[in-house]
């Protein structure tokens, strides 16, 4: 049998033409070389800037001679802090607190304040009132150590310590104790 060829395809080709437009050169003023003026620089003032003064530190202290009492004057820093600890130590429900007037016997602080709380979480409480009250009038650096443990919590306004315990971590250390202890016995 014979077989018939089929007949190729023809392709065509086709060319397209374009319609090219001659491009137009732009001549900007970024291609030609050209050398900048330096503009001179405007001179600056000097101003004079006027900080807001910052309050006046209260007079030291004189010292008292044995059997003495201070002179009654007008509040400073330390005893604000001192009268708003001792009322949030007496609304919260702290017990055996004991306040120690330690100027002049120490440059550390002005009052320290130990209490005793029922539990970790009521000496956490204590605490976050305490660094509220001293924010509010107007202590900067507040620092708090010994939360997580809840045993023995201390609240550093600067002026004021508060000391605040659990009864048997209290007992244990009789921080009250110590400024009656003397040295080497």
């Amino acid at each position: 049998m014979a077989t018939k060829k089929k007949p190729a395809a023809k392709t065509k080709t086709v060319a397209k033409k374009t319609a090219r437009k001659p491009l137009k050169k732009k001549i900007t003023r970024a291609a030609t070389p050209a050398v900048k003026a330096k503009k001179p620089k405007p001179k600056l003032k000097k101003v004079k800037v006027f900080k807001k003064p910052l309050p006046r530190k209260p007079a030291p202290k004189a010292k008292l001679k044995a059997g003495k009492k201070a002179p009654k004057g007008p509040k400073g820093l330390p005893e604000q802090q001192r009268d708003a600890a001792l009322k949030i130590l007496d609304e919260r429900q702290a017990t055996e607190i004991v306040t120690m007037d330690v100027r002049g016997r120490s440059a550390m602080a002005d009052y320290v304040i130990v209490a005793t709380g029922r539990s970790a979480r009521q000496l956490a409480a204590i605490a976050d009132y305490l660094r509220a009250a001293f924010a509010q009038i107007g202590v900067r650096k507040i620092r708090v150590e010994g939360l997580p443990q809840g045993d023995w919590v201390l609240i550093d306004g600067g002026d004021v310590l508060v000391h605040l315990f659990r009864p048997e971590v209290r007992r244990y250390y009789s921080i009250e104790d110590i400024g009656n202890r003397r040295h080497g016995g």
